[in-house]
């Protein structure tokens, strides 16, 4: 069972458990004797069924477990021993059983809110906090339903619940000590190349963000699009070749930029506005310069406002080519525009033997499944970075996370073949049909030759832990995808110096996928879930973190700059789970 699957169930048990101890009460309230005793017997089986998944919780990793043993455990044991010595007294009316009954449930309640509204890490504002909601409520139960306790118990339950309720709010609110995130005229521009005059292989494009009115499948649909168009325009180069991107917004009345998704280039160049850049606004320009020494297939993104402005269609690919392309070279990008899926589907008639590459790219912010039916084919290229000997694959199926792109190869054989995402057919050579459903996912931790990393010892290490939580530190409390228990801007930047060797592990505990996309730099998988990979070495721009997964990576920090380190779901961006790598 994997540890996704017991967080799921830990859960719902924790909801069992608190329901029973609740409706225990309600029952003992109207004198139900035997329903509430059932329900109170049902609860404390849930209380050791629960005992059970936070064990192996545990096992799994601390992350996983910590406010549950901290402080649910301590709740739930309190839970336990009041209302069972309660239920022991209560021989004759079982009434006087209800309010340690509605106490279990409080606590059990107060528990499970701390680990949906706070999660990791257990903090001593979460535990006043759960402590003052079980007093206070048991205080209004005890005098709604009686016996009314003395005047010295009201005041000293008041006060224990009053000064919990005050010292947890002030140190769940109190502002983080990180530092602020400097905009990039605080930090310096990092350098670009230089101007594409008189640069053998100079490219120059120009790209315009309005608002558009665009064509999918015989459906007219509003976007906002670079150049009239959804995707945008393809952009190519060669390697070697220098760029230069003029940035154009016609109408955009919240500001675009662009993000090279991928790319490492110089940090001026990232299009992160606020960090390395202000955001383009209607009427203006922004000029993009950086040479094309990274072979591959890649793409480019609006940064700003980035979770409604990529769905909305403001997006392209960026292929870069060792060479001149030879044979057939297809790009493929996945995208729902509307909920119209994109791309529209192509029959293409394909010589028998001719070589041909298709470069799969998802631009949404969930994960796609991929199917090539027909031929074999390899993986050539994952992130824009050649596999090493990659194998043969047939029936098998590839799934890309957000932001990621798979490279497929194989010659054309003389029947006709067809690539389908998520069960759609989108390219194909000719008439074909082919049932992939079923086929097995590729795991490419396991894919290629193995090598081993380049190096052991790490001069920096951090841990991020994925989770959702209540963001008490701005004007507003909001319910926000969180990193160690902060979201964006209250997490703390992560400061290396340049050489340094990073290793980061990555730690997801809540119940959604999260694609991680560190900007700047490729990452070099070591492992997920404990176990090392044994691929090719895999570097990667983009990957999944599934629930309960941990995944462990690691990269040379050989890119100056302020760097965006987030999730790719970009709704969970714009909801806190974004901080930055900080080059000191």
């Amino acid at each position: 069972m994997s540890t996704g699957s017991v967080i799921a169930i830990d859960f719902l048990i924790a909801v069992l458990a608190a329901a029973g101890w609740l409706g225990g009460g309600a029952a003992a309230a109207a004198r139900r004797r035997p329903v509430a005793l059932a329900l109170a017997a049902f609860a404390v089986l849930a209380t050791v069924a629960r005992a059970v998944t936070v064990t192996m919780l545990a096992r799994a990793g601390w992350w996983f477990a910590a406010e549950k043993i901290l402080i649910a455990a301590p709740l739930s044991l309190t839970a336990v021993v009041v209302a069972g010595w309660r239920l022991l007294k209560a021989r004759g009316d079982i009434r006087s059983a209800a309010i340690a009954l509605l106490f279990a449930g409080y606590a059990d309640s107060s528990a499970l809110l701390v680990t949906v509204l706070h999660g990791y890490p257990a903090s001593a504002g979460a535990g006043l906090l759960a402590v003052a909601g079980v007093v206070g409520a048991t205080a209004v139960s005890w005098r709604l339903l009686g016996p009314r306790p003395s005047r010295a118990v009201s005041r000293t339950t008041l006060a224990v619940a009053i000064v919990a309720l005050v010292a947890g709010t002030g140190l769940a609110a109190a502002p983080s000590a990180a530092p602020g995130v400097p905009h990039q005229h605080e930090q310096g521009a990092a350098p670009s190349v230089g101007e594409t005059d008189g640069t053998p292989g100079g490219k120059r494009f120009t790209l315009t963000a309005a608002t558009a009115t665009v064509t999918v499948s015989g459906q007219r649909v509003a976007a906002w699009a670079f150049d009239g168009q959804v995707p945008g325009p393809e952009l190519t180069a060669t390697v070697g070749d220098v760029l230069e991107v003029t940035l154009r917004n016609k109408d955009i009345a919240r500001g675009v930029t662009l993000h090279w998704h991928g790319y490492d280039v110089p940090n001026s160049q990232d299009g992160v506005p606020g960090i390395t850049q202000d955001a383009v606004l209607p009427g203006q320009e922004f000029v993009y310069r950086f040479r094309a020494d990274q072979a591959g297939t890649y793409w480019y993104h609006t940064h700003a406002v980035s979770d409604i402005g990529v769905k909305m269609g403001l997006y392209g690919v960026l292929v870069v080519r060792p060479a001149p392309a030879s044979g057939v070279d297809r790009v493929i990008a996945a995208h729902t525009l509307s909920s119209v899926s994109l791309p529209e589907p192509v029959q293409e008639p394909v010589a028998a033997g001719t070589p041909v590459r298709l470069r799969l790219i998802n631009t949404d912010s969930t994960t796609h499944r991929y199917a090539l039916a027909g031929t074999p084919f390899q993986v050539a290229a994952i992130d824009g970075m050649d596999l090493s000997q990659p194998s043969t694959l047939t029936g098998t199926a590839i799934s890309i996370p957000a932001g990621g792109r798979y490279d497929l190869v194989f010659t054309a054989p003389a029947t006709p073949i067809a690539l389908s995402v998520d069960n759609r057919v989108v390219y194909a050579t000719g008439a074909t049909s082919a049932a992939t459903s079923g086929w097995p996912v590729l795991d490419p931790l396991s894919y290629g030759a193995f090598a081993a990393p380049p190096w052991t010892r790490y001069d920096k290490e951090f841990t991020l832990v994925l989770d959702r939580g209540l963001d008490l530190r701005g004007l507003l409390p909001r319910y926000a995808h969180t990193v160690n228990g902060a979201a964006d801007p209250d997490i703390p930047p992560q400061v290396v110096h340049l050489g340094d060797t990073v290793k980061f592990t990555i730690v997801n505990r809540s119940l959604v996928v999260h694609p991680w996309h560190l900007h700047g730099h490729h990452v070099l998988v070591l492992s997920r879930n404990g176990k090392a990979a044994t691929g090719s070495p895999l570097w990667l721009d983009s990957f999944d973190v599934r629930p309960g997964e941990v995944w462990e990576v690691t990269f040379k920090a050989d890119n100056p700059g302020m760097w965006a380190n987030h999730c790719h779901n970009l709704a969970h961006a714009e909801q806190g789970m974004l901080l930055h790598l900080m080059y000191a």
